[in-house]
């Protein structure tokens, strides 16, 4: 599914809120829109309790991903004559248990205190949808897990850090590219990954919808 089309026209829609994901794709070259979908994330984590890791992050992603498309088709009708879709869900696994965002600072202390000195892997669903003309015309999924060793903080910073707010909105309670840098020893894997969405992989799927990376790339 090769294709020579002119790489001003096709339109690249990022399905987040996330400003680490948007920070990744401009400057990785693209120039994206961002529609945040509307998606009961706990009701699809109830009715996915026991699959696995990797398909329950993944189907998040495509749960986002559904809502984005009909958002943008909706809006642009036939319009949206060449359009990708772009979108993700994070969590992370630590001790056979998936946790995402604590929201809370007394959740956030509790985890970090399990995790210092230990290893966990963010694990980051991502789906690709491509419209033409008001239609989707390809999709792909995937998910990459990168392994993630904690510092062995002591409980004084821990709780500094999680009065920041930081980690609060943030899957796993820490970010690789803000404060929490500072508590994360080294990672093993993809880095983009870690900061919400993967180069190479998106790279993968986008090849999957018939679009070569390159052709969205910016001045």
């Amino acid at each position: 599914m090769g294709s020579a089309h002119d790489p001003q026209t096709t339109t690249v829609v990022l399905g987040s809120a996330s400003p680490a994901r948007f920070r990744v794709l401009t400057g990785a070259g693209l120039r994206p829109t961002v529609v945040v979908s509307d998606v009961d994330e706990d009701a699809l984590l109830d009715e996915l309790a026991g699959a696995p890791h990797a398909q329950i992050v993944t189907r998040l992603a495509e749960a986002k991903a559904d809502a984005v498309v009909e958002t943008v088709v909706a809006a642009a009708g036939a319009a949206a004559a060449d359009s990708v879709i772009l979108t993700c869900d994070s969590m992370l696994l630590f001790d056979g248990e998936l946790a995402g965002k604590p929201h809370t600072a007394e959740v956030a202390v509790a985890r970090w205190r399990r995790m210092r000195g230990d290893t966990g892997h963010l694990i980051t669903g991502h789906c690709v949808r491509r419209i033409r003309d008001g239609v989707v015309v390809g999709s792909a999924g995937g998910s990459e897990s990168t392994a993630i060793s904690f510092s062995d903080a002591p409980d004084h910073v821990i709780e500094a850090y999680a009065a920041t707010g930081e980690p609060l909105e943030v899957a796993g309670a820490f970010t690789l590219d803000g404060l929490g840098g500072w508590l994360i020893d080294g990672i093993d894997g993809d880095p983009s990954s870690v900061l919400g969405i993967s180069l190479p992989l998106v790279r993968r799927l986008l090849a999957d919808v018939g679009v070569e990376v390159t052709e969205l790339w910016t001045a």
